[in-house]
């Protein structure tokens, strides 16, 4: 199966972001912490939304696996934009929480998810991702 989507923006972290077909238009803003109004979206927040949705399903698909009701489950994603020695550079923690569950059993799963989400498949290397049990 296959599945593409595109994207188009115009202004880049002033300006606006949209789907084709205008299933979801954003305005686009610099956050506070670098200096805009923070009145608006940015790159970072949108990849945190994807990557833990994404994350998230990966959880589900793996959840019976490891003994785990996956419906329970909850993934949080921060995304944190950082100066580096060229330019800026994304780190990731993700965090797996599933009330009553197993910690070793909640461990293995997120390891493994983290092994699947084609997100996780994305940044591998390029990206640092931290993963925790909370």
């Amino acid at each position: 199966m296959a599945y593409v989507t595109k994207a188009t923006s115009k202004g880049g972290r002033q300006g606006r972001a949209h789907l084709e077909a205008g299933a979801l238009a954003l305005s686009m803003s610099f956050p506070k912490e670098l200096g805009g109004a923070g009145d608006g979206h940015n790159p970072e927040q949108l990849f945190a939304i994807g990557y833990s949705a994404c994350f998230n399903q990966a959880v589900i698909a793996l959840g019976r696996k490891h003994g785990i009701d996956p419906a329970q489950a909850e993934v949080g994603v921060q995304v944190t934009l950082d100066k580096d020695e060229i330019s800026f550079a994304l780190k990731v923690d993700i965090t797996l929480h599933v009330p009553g569950a197993d910690k070793a059993k909640v461990e293995a799963l997120l390891a493994e998810s983290h092994q699947i989400c084609p997100y996780s498949r994305a940044t591998r290397g390029n990206v640092p991702v931290t993963l925790t049990v909370v």
